[in-house]
């Protein structure tokens, strides 16, 4: 019996006004009944692309295939009609996309982007289909699944938004589900909760899977085989244990080895205290009615005292919803808080605006998202340099660009690129040029939210390496906030654990990670080291 998928000789360009793209090169692969497949590789790499090709999910006509053949359950798909590719979609195959924020209509109910697809491909009426699709959101594993008929995505979590695609995909029982990084912005905890549903999902239905994924932790745990993917073509395909312990081909030697290492920089001993919050609270009024009466509060900063001192890093570790964000805003001073916020001796709580400005150079911020943070109208030079126009308006045109030069060079890029756009640039080296927006200004505190959960791990380790030797030639205090331990670990000193708006477990790294006290901070390192 031949395979369910046969991917032969693939090859996608794409037409762009720079010429001709080549972003998938020859790929070969076979997915057989019931067998998981993990589609490795760093982003670029032509993994998603590879995906996208099986359904013909790609913009045509500016991408196109030169060559190749896609043929599932006996049926070639490359140029096969439309109507008979969308009785396949969404039917035979599904897909799961990486962001379900983005994925998910932001006007619809949560009810309503579930049942179209068993309404379209199954012609249920109104009561069945909602019938089937609180019976999908339970096999997905949505909490409290019949009150979320309703909701919007805005309104669940990143971990429950994703449980909504996973029963958007499993609507039609397909046989082959295509799943594109299906957890890669999710906590260790959910992913966990996530792959084993994934697991346990297709034991049950019997189907294939492609997992499209870069992290190696991920194809140990749900995958069969596994196909190592770069510059556009496979160089290395087999059984996973093999594959990961006895590695060919010296790019997935490469991905292996590329996470996160090493200990933080030695912190400076006797160090000044930078910043200290005492009963820090951000509570979030929730009004109702026509008159929007506030009926209850979610406490999002509840009661948290935390201290960074120079050279220091603290690390902020917890779920999604676990307050670390809003604890960093809130030390900030972006969102409004009560309790004592003390920077370089100044009680900076009650300040207004204006007097606070002088301070706002000292202390600087490097958000999650490399491609969202950074204005795509803006050149490399004026993101850089935004921070010294602002606190330095005197400054001299040319003596702005060496700095601006200083600091892209001190990051690991080319000085010379100051006048390319932020579209131009991978995600790693976007995510360098948000650290030098923050260090350009050589701020006392850096506040690092979540700086590496998008990007690959062999880019996440130099990220590391990146803000560990800042941290060593500056002497810089860092909030490092975070629910990957490994990138925790490497950089931490220091680690507070927050859970619902509270700490509840706080003290040296080592110990941390050798010891935990909570059942709570258990539970995330042991998922952490499954992951």
């Amino acid at each position: 019996m031949s395979a369910l998928l046969e991917i032969t000789d693939l090859r996608v360009s794409f037409r762009t006004p720079a010429g001709i793209v080549e972003a998938v090169r020859g790929a070969t692969l076979q997915i057989e009944r019931g067998e998981t497949l993990a589609l490795v590789g760093e982003s670029g790499s032509g993994k998603t692309v590879t995906g996208l090709s099986i359904p013909q999910l790609l913009s045509y006509p500016a991408a196109f295939h030169p060559s190749g053949s896609v043929r599932f359950d006996g049926r070639e798909l490359m140029g096969a009609p439309e109507p008979e590719l969308r009785q396949l979609r969404g039917n035979r195959m599904s897909m799961i996309f990486q962001e379900p924020m983005t994925s998910l209509n932001p006007l619809h109910t949560i009810e309503r982007q579930v049942g179209e697809s068993v309404r379209i491909h199954r012609g249920l009426d109104p009561v069945a289909a909602r019938r089937e699709v609180l019976e999908l959101l339970q096999l997905a594993g949505l909490s409290d699944a019949e009150s979320r008929l309703g909701a919007f995505p805005h309104q669940l979590s990143g971990g429950q938004r994703q449980r909504v695609m996973l029963a958007m995909a499993l609507a039609n029982r397909p046989d082959l589900l295509i799943a594109d990084e299906p957890t890669t912005a999710l906590d260790v905890t959910i992913q966990a909760q996530i792959l084993d549903l994934l697991r346990d999902l297709q034991s049950r239905l019997g189907m294939a899977m492609l997992m499209i994924t870069h992290d190696l932790g991920v194809v140990a745990r749900v995958a069969h085989r596994v196909a190592v993917m770069t510059g556009g073509e496979i160089v290395e395909t087999g059984p996973v244990a093999d594959v990961l312990h006895r590695p060919q081909h010296a790019y997935t030697r490469h991905l292996i080895e590329a996470e996160p290492k090493g200990a933080p920089v030695p912190p400076v001993t006797d160090s000044a205290l930078v910043m200290e919050a005492r009963d820090l609270k951000v509570h979030f009024p929730v009004t109702r009615g026509i008159l929007r009466r506030t009926v209850d509060h979610i406490r999002a900063v509840d009661g948290v005292s935390v201290s960074v001192r120079r050279g220091q890093t603290l690390g902020i570790v917890g779920e999604s919803g676990s307050g670390k964000t809003t604890l960093g805003l809130a030390l900030l001073r972006l969102v409004k808080s009560e309790g004592s916020i003390v920077f370089l001796g100044h009680e900076i709580q009650s300040w207004q605006a204006k007097a606070l400005r002088p301070l706002r150079r000292r202390m600087q911020v490097v958000f999650q998202d490399p491609y969202g943070a950074l204005s795509p109208r803006m050149t490399i030079g004026e993101i850089v340099g935004e921070g010294l126009s602002v606190h330095e308006p005197d400054m001299p045109l040319e003596a702005r660009r060496a700095r601006v030069a200083e600091a892209l060079t001190e990051v690991g890029l080319d000085p010379q690129t100051q006048d390319r756009l932020p579209h131009e640039f991978s995600g790693g080296q976007r995510q360098r040029i948000a650290v030098a927006r923050a260090m350009v200004l050589k701020p006392e505190l850096v506040v690092l939210d979540e700086p590496t959960s998008a990007l690959d791990r062999s880019v996440q380790a130099l990220i590391v390496d990146l803000l560990r030797d800042l941290q060593a030639r500056h002497h810089m205090a860092y909030l490092f906030i975070s629910h990957d331990l490994k990138v925790v670990r490497a950089l931490s000193h220091y680690v507070a654990v927050m859970r619902d708006g509270r700490i509840v477990e706080e003290g040296p790294a080592q110990e941390i990670f050798s010891a935990p006290r909570e059942v709570y901070t258990k539970a995330l390192l042991a998922a952490a080291l499954r992951a």
